[in-house]
């Protein structure tokens, strides 16, 4: 039987949230050249995916986090995913902004979040790691206890790896990118020569431009 993360890279490429094109990167809004696009969203159209990765994240949260007993989506990606995956643990659910909403209430968390919370946080994909921190920071000023990440994909890249070290926090993810590199090799979906493009470009994304290649 094949592991988890196989299973997960097959669909995920299947569907294209996952797209590998070394030969026509594309560009994210930080402005590096990519040769790699995840859109997990596309997950939620694809009921077998979807429940796929709703099982799997419940299973590793009750593996890694058995305290939980509060789950919290990132926005944007993370808000419905999140929310199937706090239903089947049976466990409340909110979801963090980005920034505080401009109007109302000004809430930076969306639910009822009860003080003192032992929450998971739920992220799509940890690129920088950035919106996770974020969100685990809010969740602390809301004076509950952040006990873990989890997500579906994970571009382990150093800076974030360090940054969620530095946190005292585990990250549960999935798939990795090296994970899915080997079954997009694997089954063909790259070539050996993509595969090396696809591997230099995570050493220093920042830095990559498609005249590498």
């Amino acid at each position: 039987m094949k592991k988890p993360h196989k299973l997960l890279a097959e669909k995920l490429l299947h569907i294209s949230a996952i797209k590998l094109q070394p030969e026509s990167p594309f560009v994210w809004a930080s402005g590096w050249n990519s040769p790699i696009y995840t859109d997990n969203r596309v997950v939620l159209s694809y009921p077998d995916v979807r429940n796929f990765i709703k099982v799997e994240l419940a299973r590793q949260i009750l593996e890694n986090f058995p305290e939980a007993n509060a789950i919290a989506g990132v926005a944007t990606g993370a808000i419905a995913i999140g929310a199937i995956v706090a239903d089947v643990l049976g466990l409340p659910y909110v979801y963090v902004r980005s920034t505080p909403k401009d109007h109302g209430l000004e809430n930076m968390i969306e639910g009822n979040l009860k003080p003192g919370s032992k929450v998971v946080v739920i992220e799509d994909l940890v690129s920088t790691a950035t919106s996770s921190l974020k969100a685990v920071e809010a969740i602390e000023m809301a004076g509950c206890d952040p006990v873990g990440m989890a997500c579906i994909f994970n571009f382990e890249f150093p800076e974030a790896v360090k940054r969620i070290s530095d946190s005292n926090l585990s990250l549960v993810s999935l798939l990795t990118y090296n994970e899915m590199l080997d079954v997009a090799s694997e089954i063909d979906y790259i070539t050996p020569t993509e595969l090396e493009t696809l591997q230099q470009w995570r050493e220093d994304p920042s830095a990559w431009t498609p005249e590498n290649y």
